[in-house]
């Protein structure tokens, strides 16, 4: 590894819990840790799948692994049953935990939310009947973000291409907001040597200056009273504790204390002016990357605030809606749209918030693509195939290992059966993606964007 900046050792000096020997060691040891969260919809047992896993405390689905295996040889991971994830960033849902409550329907938005992280936490961990808004500006990562939450399958989840300035136009609109700001990256050192070459005292003032500028733009969005939870993988203070003291200080937002698991060496700092708490991970303390993490609450009042009238569209009906409904669970649960002659299936009690963002802000992706409708059949879309709604209506192959990594790198498929038409091609029964066997032949249709081309 990269010798550490002595810029960054000098800075940290008085960061809290910075202790420069073990920081230093601990850098210069080559050591990785890996860790993965399993999705709570598509349950695997971690511990028989990956051997020795151990489990995070501070996660009810997170676990380290004793090594790191080849995620892309995993048909597993590919079927969205886990999300490959640093340990501390897992500390988010013990502190969604703590500040809100979980049992009731939430409008959550995941800000900065490339590559899906944060965001398939969220969603594993609110309600159902809940709504989560995932944000991406930058237009090559929100396509990684749209992957990946198109693998974790749910349908409960937006995902929107804008600047934080455009969510203006959804005043108190979100009970929880959580900005993984874009940062120096000295947290992820470790990881990423090149992150070495490119940190500087100048680009840690500009983040904290970009980092001013996102908060300030977004937090009209947020309801009065909701709750605001910042976080960074940068250890210098401009960047953390200097901008909780700015939450409290510019927007008067309320420090939110969280109670820590004994032992784990998670470091409560407290903010130079304002007291504000937040909670720093440390390698040489945590077993995980360099993190930091503070929950605010919105004081303001509701005077400064209106809110938007809901529409009350449900909805296409008709034949194609008819169509659809056999290939969902629960098919009343849903309202749909047609988006360039596909069919968006999306929670009914959830459609006005989905009328409501799509009317002030650019969709990426929303709720599960259904498929198109020709000649009143529905052509199967791979997001039904690996979502968690998807009914029996298809029927499922189930594969070994050998040909579903054939399936994922879109080779020809050979199968043993006298079934014709659509079907899932599954791996220990989740769904990887779509086959359709016809009399002579079987095409192959997981997306040629996601295929494999390692051999």
């Amino acid at each position: 590894m990269l010798p550490l900046p002595p810029e960054l050792i000098t800075s940290l000096k008085t960061a809290p819990g910075f202790n420069e020997e073990t920081f230093v060691q601990v850098h210069a040891s080559g050591e990785q840790v890996t860790s993965i969260r399993i999705n709570p919809a598509k349950k695997i047992n971690a511990t028989v799948h990956f051997a020795d896993a151990q489990k995070i405390p501070w996660c009810n689905t997170g676990f380290y692994l004793p090594q790191r295996p080849s995620f892309t040889a995993d048909p597993l991971f590919a079927a969205g049953t886990y999300y490959v994830q640093e340990a501390g960033s897992m500390f988010l849902e013990e502190v969604v935990r703590q500040t809100c409550d979980i049992s009731q329907p939430l409008c959550v938005l995941d800000l900065c939310a490339a590559p899906g992280g944060k965001s398939t936490l969220l969603q594993a961990i609110i309600s159902a009947n809940s709504l989560l808004v995932c944000n991406e500006i930058i237009k090559t990562r929100v396509n990684i973000l749209a992957e990946n939450i198109t693998k974790w399958g749910a349908a409960n989840v937006i995902i929107t291409h804008n600047d934080a300035k455009d969510f203006k136009k959804l005043p108190a609109f979100f009970d929880l907001i959580v900005v993984d700001a874009p940062c120096s990256g000295s947290g992820l050192f470790r990881k990423d040597n090149l992150a070495i070459h490119e940190w500087s005292l100048n680009n840690v003032a500009q983040c904290s200056a970009r980092q001013t500028r996102i908060i300030a733009d977004v937090l009209p969005a947020l309801k009065p009273g909701a709750v605001f939870i910042y976080s960074t993988c940068s250890y210098s203070e401009m960047e953390d504790e200097n901008i909780a003291d700015e939450l409290v200080t510019i927007h008067h937002m309320q420090s939110l204390k969280i109670n820590l698991p004994k032992g784990e060496g998670i470091i409560e700092t407290i903010s130079p002016k304002k007291k504000a708490y937040g909670y720093r991970f440390y390698p040489d303390k945590v077993k995980t990357e360099g993190f930091y993490i503070a929950a605010f609450k919105n004081s303001c009042s509701k005077e400064q605030y209106h809110k938007e009238k809901r529409n009350k569209d449900t909805g296409i009906t008709g034949t194609a809606a008819e169509i659809v409904k056999p290939y969902l669970k629960n098919a009343e649960e849903y309202a749909f749209i047609e988006q360039q002659e596909t069919i968006i299936a999306f929670p009914k009690q959830l459609f006005s918030f989905l009328l409501e963002i799509k009317k002030n802000l650019y969709i990426k992706k929303a709720g599960i693509a259904m498929g198109s409708v020709i000649r009143n059949e529905l052509i199967p879309d791979h997001e039904l195939a690996v979502s968690t709604i998807v009914a029996d209506k298809i029927q499922r192959i189930n594969a070994d290992e050998s040909l579903a990594m054939d399936y994922l790198r879109r080779k020809d498929i050979i199968l043993p059966t006298d079934s014709k038409g659509w079907a899932m091609i599954c791996f220990k029964d989740h769904a990887l993606g779509l086959i359709k066997i016809l009399p002579d032949r079987i095409n192959n249709y997981y997306p040629k964007a996601l295929r494999i081309l390692n051999k």
